[in-house]
């Protein structure tokens, strides 16, 4: 298998979780007591995990679908359901990125919070989601890619 940084960022992330609730497991039942900051990592590296899974499903096409409706359709039907599907779900992600740097801006210049637990710059964690989502559009692409072949085998 090809090595790919988006499935090593995925599993580094997901460990890195796994091993914090562990840590935080172990010491509320040992020490008594719990680290607060536990809970705000493991929040915002979940969203960054769900970004870059996000782009992952899509490129193994692993995102929910109207198949019933779909196989019925002609294949000039189909090539046009794919491309408004893909031009659809890009524009999401386009939309979620633009709020999301927004956000970070609006934290830079004008809230400059910072996080409960750790005293972080919050747009610290935003930053990660128009980085990940460059996985999505990849993804998107590549399965759009690949149905757009699979009908021209079959037309």
């Amino acid at each position: 298998m090809k090595f790919r940084i988006d499935y090593l960022i995925t599993a580094v992330l997901l460990f890195t979780m796994a091993a914090i609730a562990f840590i935080n497991v172990l010491s509320r039942y040992f020490l008594h007591l719990s680290f607060a900051s536990t809970e705000e990592i493991t929040i915002n590296l979940f969203v960054w995990m769900t970004v870059l899974g996000t782009g992952i499903a899509f490129e193994r096409n692993g995102h929910l679908g109207m198949v019933a409706f779909y196989k019925r359709f002609p294949a000039a039907v189909k090539k046009s359901v794919l491309l408004l599907s893909a031009a659809l779900n890009a524009l999401l992600f386009i939309l979620v990125d633009v709020y999301t740097i927004q956000a970070i801006y609006d934290e830079i210049t004008l809230f400059k919070a910072d996080s409960a637990a750790l005293g972080i710059p919050v747009w610290i964690y935003y930053v990660g989601v128009p980085l990940f989502s460059v996985t999505v559009f990849r993804g998107v692409y590549r399965n759009t890619a690949a149905h757009l072949r699979q009908l021209e085998g079959k037309a």
